[in-house]
């Protein structure tokens, strides 16, 4: 298994996971898988399934490209956070031998900077346990809106978010619980772009109003507000419980 596993939940964007598998070749220097969580009744899953054997030219396809790109299929799907918490506790808590951490981005992210899962890994081994972000020139250090922490989080929490959010405040939960655990850390000169509608670097498809859809920010503010108010506490118990161990 890879030292870092990037998990990106995708729904009827092979476009966009053919870009970021691209930017992964450009970009990384450690030992980074890319999985693609897509839904099992998404109309492009099987050229999300291709993916990892696209003829690019003569000869070369993109599995020599990026030879770490694979695609975790996702039964009876609901939303992106069931589809991301499938994949991470699989990584964290079945495969042998487990990987050191795992990320998330959205597909519409894009590496920029040569070196930056490098650049996480040695920030998350010098944490021991806990989260980092880079600058997605958007939320910038506000918010991390792509991040990858510590796979004994996964373990502990049995998730990387949430499992009453649907698809938003997610990065207000990475957020919170490394803050609160003081286990975060926010690296400014690694640029993960964030190249979402409101930047003016993407149009607003269907996939993309419907999870931005007023509704989904009521529903999901809500739930995240109860989550603060019942469990966010014992979770950063956990998370605390874990830097104590490194101690």
């Amino acid at each position: 298994m890879a030292d870092l596993v990037v998990i990106v939940p995708s729904r009827g964007r092979p476009e966009a996971a053919r870009s970021l598998a691209d930017a992964f070749q450009q970009t990384c220097t450690a030992d980074t898988e890319l999985v693609f969580a897509v839904d099992d009744d998404d109309e492009t899953l099987e050229r999300y399934s291709e993916l990892a054997a696209t003829p690019v030219g003569p000869g070369v396809t993109l599995a020599r490209l990026f030879p770490r790109v694979s695609v975790c299929v996702v039964d009876n799907p609901t939303n992106m956070v069931r589809a991301l918490n499938g994949a991470a506790t699989f990584a964290a808590r079945f495969v042998y031998p487990a990987p050191f951490a795992i990320g998330f981005m959205g597909d519409d992210h894009l590496p920029r900077t040569y070196g930056w899962d490098t650049a996480y890994l040695t920030a998350l081994r010098d944490l021991g346990t806990g989260i980092v972000y880079g600058d997605d020139l958007l939320q910038r250090r506000r918010l991390p809106t792509q991040c990858a922490m510590t796979a004994d989080i996964v373990q502990a929490l049995g998730y990387m978010a949430p499992p009453a959010l649907t698809h938003l405040y997610v990065d207000n939960f990475w957020l919170s619980i490394g803050e609160q655990a003081q286990c975060i850390r926010y690296l400014p000169d690694v640029v993960v772009e964030h190249r979402h509608p409101v930047a003016g670097k993407a149009q607003w498809d269907e996939g993309y109003k419907r999870v931005n859809d007023g509704s989904m920010y009521a529903k999901d503010s809500a739930a995240f507000a109860e989550y603060c108010h019942t469990t966010l506490a014992e979770d950063v118990a956990k998370v605390q419980a874990l830097r104590g161990a490194h101690v």
